[in-house]
């Protein structure tokens, strides 16, 4: 991941972790996905079971048998603290080794973020599986897996210069296989209702690219000017 230097108004800038050619299709991006969280969670508010397209998935994904059941229960153990910390540490560990302390910030402050809006949001929209004490709009382990591919995405884009087009599209192919990925094991091993990980993998898609554009903005304020 070996970023460049450039010089923009007379500032040294390192390589963005947000790509100034993505920023206004990732910008449109998080809206929307903004607004289908605010949606599921007022639709399913204080819901204590499956809607009927909850239903009717989870009745296919759900209670699978080997080999797909371990595969399930591992990819859960990646939005576990300790999945999720091993995940963080290569990725960040990888970032510093080649020099880009910007890309390790947004790899462990991207998820971070989008766990920590998935807490926020639970309580209000107290919904519930499995027992009162059970909050689960949204999913917080599809966020996680989510933000942190799609901070992968974001990463590799800058790094090969792809252009508004098929950057964006990589980014939203790597959120929504992990998002697809996490939020069947979700499904499968009875965590969560379907729209519980969707409302998740779209708190990630709002928050990675708002957190990226913040921590560019921090960072080229920082830097002193070019004499």
């Amino acid at each position: 991941m070996g970023g460049t230097v450039t010089v923009t108004d007379g500032k040294v800038t390192a390589a963005a972790v947000l790509p100034v050619v993505m920023r206004g299709r990732l910008a449109a991006v998080a809206v929307l996905a903004s607004l289908v969280v605010a949606g599921l969670g007022v639709r399913y508010a204080g819901d204590a079971g499956p809607g009927r397209t909850d239903a009717r998935i989870g009745e296919a994904a759900y209670g699978v048998g080997a080999p797909w059941w371990h595969i399930a229960n591992a990819t859960d153990f990646l939005g576990d603290p300790g999945g999720a910390l091993l995940l963080l540490t290569a990725g960040a560990a990888g970032c510093l080794r080649a020099r880009r302390p910007r890309a390790a910030v947004l790899l462990l402050a991207g998820p971070g973020l989008a766990v920590g809006v998935t807490r926020l949001l639970k309580p209000l929209a107290a919904r519930t599986i499995n027992g009162d004490d059970n909050l689960a709009f949204p999913s917080g382990h599809t966020a996680f897996l989510t933000a942190f591919a799609l901070a992968l995405a974001l990463l590799a884009a800058g790094r090969f210069g792809l252009g508004p087009t098929s950057g964006t599209a990589l980014a939203l192919a790597a959120a929504s296989a992990a998002g697809a990925l996490m939020g069947w094991a979700q499904v499968a091993t009875g965590a969560h209702y379907p729209t519980d990980t969707v409302g998740g993998c779209c708190t990630a898609l709002a928050v990675v690219p708002a957190a990226a554009w913040v921590i560019d903005r921090v960072a080229d304020a920082r830097r002193p000017p070019v004499r």
